[in-house]
Parts: structure tokens; C-alpha cells; sequence
């Protein structure tokens, strides 16, 4: 029986071809809030100190935090404001297309406010990254297509990705498209694992696309196991952690980062503390038979 250690991520990598390279883990905004700007930079900064230099962002990121729409953004713009120097070490993605009450809106006319808002929300006039967020069925590919083609010759944004599409819903998307796709943003973790065999990380190893993985740590469940299928995985996780001398949420990025797709994780504690063991994500090395059984433990059924 076979003991190689499987090759080990590097800590930086092209975010896509001919684009900025980033570290191999983002870092998320999801629950970045409130209105302390001194405290809201101590998190951006414990992330570039660790090592972070994708810093993941949406409009919508405000009002599951009790906040307005586009309130994470904003307060990143203060940052920013507050210390130019910090967007130079920062690859900034944003994503877009879902409206309040609507909810899913990727018309050309949509698209092209949202990106014009989300810019002036943060104060930049590019970003590297632009995300649909979620697919808006009632909109056809050729038109969102030309929207964003649109941004980027204006300068905008400098790549198009998506998020939580379907793999037909981007090939669909890219026959219409003169940009490539070079991203998408499934959930993806030991406790959410149809990336796996729905053919999104076979997509993205076909497509050369970058995979950003929201909620490595299954929406927290991870961290505070409390059903069965949780507390299996959080076990399998302890014993590389343990090996390792790194805490559960590193072995969880780090089985995450092995897959050959290499996702990236995008890690949303807003700790700067256990931001700052983001490094510790590098350190376990993992052999096939360590991961499947990882794999196994979360997802309660055998191999075939």
C-alpha cells in the first residue's frame, strides 16, 4: 500500500492566466460589519500579516449582519480611504447580481450599476475580480455576457468569475462569452462536498478556472459540531490537526486545498487572532488514504 504524501499547495498562485498572483487562501467579508474603522483595519491587516492577499467581497454583504446592502463594501472603502497604501498589497473580488426582494437580477442595465456602485462603495476604479453571485435564470448568457464584456474594456474589472452556478449554467455562459470564466465559487467543504461529483472541480481542472471555497468550515458547523455527521468529520479533522500541532479549521483548509483543483479557501473568521493562523493551513500534509477518510467520515457512506 502506497504512503506518498500528496503534493502540498504553494502559498501563492496565479489568481487567473496572465492575471495577479494571490495567496492560495482568501479571506472573506461575509460578516465584515460595524462601524469602528480601527478595528475593521486591525482585520484587514492581520489577514495581508498572515499572508492574505485575496480579499473576497460581495454587494449584498450588509444585511445578514443588520446592516444596509452594500455595507461591507462601504466599509471597506473607509478602509481603504483610511490607508491607501493597503489597497496596493490587496487583489480585491467583488461579486454582484442579486437585488433586495428581487432577488436575482443579471440584466445588462442590473450589471452595470452594480459594478458602478460596488466600485464607488470601495473608493477603487478596478477590480481584479468581478463574481456573479448567484445565476438569474431569466436573463440570457449572450446579455450578461455583453455587460461585462462591457466593464472590462471600460477598465472596470479585469476578470469575470462566477458563483454557485451550475456547470451547464458556465458553459452556457462562456459560449456566449469573448472573456474567459476564470473562476467560480462553490460551497465546498468536508461537510459540503458535491463539488466533488457534480462536475464543478472537474470543470474548473478542464477550464483552468480558480475555485473559491465559501464556508470551508460548513457554515460553522465544523467549529461546533453538534450532529452526527459533523461530529464525524470534526474527529477525522482532529487527527490530522493533532499530527500537525494545528487547530480543526486549519486541517479543514488544508483537506480542502489538496483536491488537485486546488480551491482556495475562503476563510471568514473576523478574529484577527485565528486570522492570524491562517498560515497554519500549509502545514499538514495529507496521503489519498488520509483524505478518504476524512471524506468518508463526513460524508457517513462508504466508498464504492
Amino acid at each position: 500500500m502506497t504512503t506518498s504524501i500528496l503534493p502540498q499547495p504553494a502559498a501563492t498562485r496565479p489568481l487567473y492566466e496572465g492575471g495577479p498572483t494571490v495567496s492560495s487562501v482568501a479571506w472573506g467579508m461575509w460578516r465584515f460589519a460595524g462601524d469602528d474603522v480601527g478595528a475593521a483595519t486591525a482585520r484587514v491587516q492581520a489577514a495581508l500579516d498572515a499572508g492574505v492577499t485575496l480579499f473576497d467581497t460581495a454587494d449584498i454583504y450588509g444585511p445578514d449582519n443588520n446592516e444596509p446592502f452594500g455595507a461591507a463594501e462601504l466599509l471597506l472603502g473607509r478602509v481603504l480611504a483610511a490607508n491607501p497604501a493597503m489597497a496596493h498589497r490587496m487583489v480585491i473580488a467583488t461579486k454582484g447580481g442579486i437585488s433586495m426582494g428581487v432577488p436575482y437580477d443579471s440584466s445588462a442595465g442590473y450589471l452595470a450599476s452594480a459594478i458602478d456602485a460596488s466600485l464607488k462603495r470601495m473608493g477603487l476604479d478596478h477590480v481584479a475580480l468581478w463574481q456573479i453571485h448567484r445565476p438569474d435564470m431569466l436573463t440570457h448568457p449572450a446579455e450578461v455576457a455583453r455587460a461585462l464584456e462591457a466593464a472590462y474594456k471600460a477598465g472596470k474589472i479585469g476578470a469575470i468569475g462566477v458563483s454557485n452556478f451550475t456547470p451547464s449554467q458556465v458553459e452556457a455562459l462562456a459560449a456566449h462569452s469573448a472573456l474567459p470564466i476564470v473562476s467560480c465559487q462553490p460551497e465546498f467543504s468536508p461537510l459540503a462536498t458535491a463539488p466533488l461529483s457534480n462536475g464543478i472541480l472537474d470543470q474548473a481542472m478542464a477550464r483552468n478556472m480558480a475555485v473559491l471555497a465559501w464556508s470551508p468550515l460548513g457554515q460553522g458547523r465544523l467549529g461546533d459540531p453538534k450532529d452526527a455527521r459533523s461530529q464525524a468529520a470534526a474527529r477525522a479533522l482532529d487527527v490530522k490537526a493533532e499530527s500537525f500541532g494545528v487547530s480543526r479549521a486549519a486541517a479543514a483548509y488544508s483537506w480542502i486545498m489538496a483536491h488537485p483543483a486546488r480551491p482556495i479557501p475562503i476563510v471568514g473568521t473576523q478574529t484577527p487572532a485565528r486570522i492570524a493562523e491562517i498560515p497554519d493551513a500549509y502545514k499538514p500534509a495529507w496521503t489519498r488514504a488520509d483524505w478518504y477518510e476524512v471524506l468518508v467520515a463526513a460524508t457517513g457512506e462508504a466508498l464504492p
